[in-house]
């Protein structure tokens, strides 16, 4: 079952599998990151309007920071976009896979750096922001590109709007025969399922998150990229040896 989370050829069950596990990781990362740095990574609206705010106040620095970290998460899904693209066009099985390892390697080095934030005060919370924000437009991204945007994993915004749209569909009533011949109103009850999936789990990765970070500290992050790797190795690793093997073949002749 694994192997099908990031196999190149999709299907619609395995996206919604990866969508939600990577809704929790989202959620655990997010609410992680706020009890460590106080400040959110996730969601890109809150920060705009910060920088506007701050420009507006005179808080130049600040300004700046929130527009770092802007950049860092456009920068985290530009990212994504280059090496999906890189790995289809050689016909690689990893080409969602990449993405995944990459964020589980920044989690791995944010949870055992995290150790030495008293020291590295200064230096460490504003990287940390500029990571957690990469890698979060990283993963919204793989998501995005898998699921051909049906599915967010990083904000919920999105998702609350669609799932209270088709909530609205769900309890209207048609009870006009003339209306109900033209415009007959029904909910996706397929959409309203899954994004009511996810926003559970993003929930659900918040709270364990914030237990976790709260009793555990920074390695509480390093589940989170194991769980990450384990997805992604398996379509590296068959790369990796069919790359061996050609290469085998070649010097063989």
């Amino acid at each position: 079952m694994i192997q099908s989370l990031t196999h190149k050829v999709r299907t619609r069950r395995a996206n919604r599998q990866l969508g939600g596990l990577l809704a929790f990781v989202a959620g655990a990362t997010n609410a992680g990151g706020f009890l460590a740095i106080q400040r959110y990574t996730s969601h890109m609206t809150g920060i705009v309007s910060e920088i506007a705010d701050n420009l507006v106040l005179g808080n130049l620095m600040l300004g700046a920071a929130g527009l770092a970290a802007l950049l860092a998460f456009t920068t985290g899904a530009a990212t994504t976009a280059v090496l999906v693209n890189w790995a289809r066009r050689r016909g690689l099985h990893s080409e969602f896979a990449f993405s995944l390892m990459l964020e589980a390697v920044l989690l791995l080095l944010f949870g055992l750096l995290g150790a030495n934030l008293n020291a590295l005060l200064h230096v460490f919370l504003p990287a940390t922001v500029l990571v957690l924000s990469f890698i979060m437009g990283l993963q919204n991204a793989i998501v995005t590109k898998i699921s051909k945007a049906e599915i967010r994993t990083t904000h919920v915004t999105g998702i609350v709007t669609d799932l209270g749209i088709e909530l609205g569909r769900l309890i209207y009533w048609n009870r006009a025969p003339e209306a109900n011949r033209t415009h007959y109103v029904q909910a996706d009850r397929d959409k309203l399922a899954i994004h009511a999936s996810i926003l559970g789990l993003f929930f659900a990765g918040g709270l364990a998150g914030a237990l976790a970070f709260h009793r555990a500290g920074f390695i509480a992050t390093v589940p989170l990229a194991l769980v990450l790797c384990a997805v992604a190795a398996p379509p590296l690793w068959r790369d990796i040896r069919d790359r061996w093997a050609l290469l085998n073949r070649v010097q063989g002749r």
